[in-house]
């Protein structure tokens, strides 16, 4: 039992959050173990897609996918720890982390069912459903950012506009400066 007099539920938080009812922040613990069981499935995700890669022989591949998924896994709790901190707000940060994990799981795995459902129907079709989703993930990120560490819109906006564009740069330059080093060409 916890101090609300009921037992917390992650999937509760989850279903709460993605309806944008702040209530469900309150799911949701706010300690280093409940940040590292919210990394569970994000990291489930990128090993079994490595594993598969490995199986059918791409060394390559799989170095690759295994580079990129560590750095995305970890490059929006970094960066949004150090806004957080600048902000003085790192004493909201980890049940914010917690939560945006678990919403983030929960929106890359509806992309995935969507993507399965879709897969043979063309880029517009890919596109049609894949740009409301992204848009979607940055309007809770915005949401949850917002109530989780008691920011202004503004404030919101740029954690959003940071994390992401952040993740992605740390993600593209280290691939892209082990390629132009040579040491991910692909054997040919």
């Amino acid at each position: 039992m916890t101090d609300w007099g009921h037992q917390r539920s992650i999937f509760r938080g989850i279903v709460r959050l993605v309806r944008f009812d702040g209530q469900g922040l309150l799911e949701f613990g706010d300690t280093p173990q409940a940040f590292f069981n919210s990394l569970a499935p994000l990291l489930a995700f990128p090993l079994v897609g490595t594993a598969v890669t490995l199986y059918g022989g791409e060394n390559h591949g799989a170095a690759l996918n295994l580079l990129a998924s560590v750095i995305a896994l970890v490059a929006p709790a970094v960066l949004s720890h150090l806004l957080a901190s600048l902000w003085h707000r790192e004493s909201l940060w980890l049940r914010y982390a917690v939560a945006f994990n678990w919403c983030e799981a929960a929106v890359f795995l509806a992309m995935v069912v969507l993507l399965f459902v879709f897969a043979r129907r063309g880029f517009l079709v890919h596109a049609a459903w894949s740009a409301p989703v992204y848009l979607y993930w940055a309007v809770l990120h915005g949401f949850l950012a917002k109530r989780a560490l008691r920011i202004s819109v503004v404030r919101a906006v740029v954690m959003v506009v940071f994390v992401n564009f952040g993740s992605f740069l740390l993600m593209a330059m280290p691939i892209g400066l082990l390629t132009a080093l040579g040491v991910l060409v692909r054997p040919g």
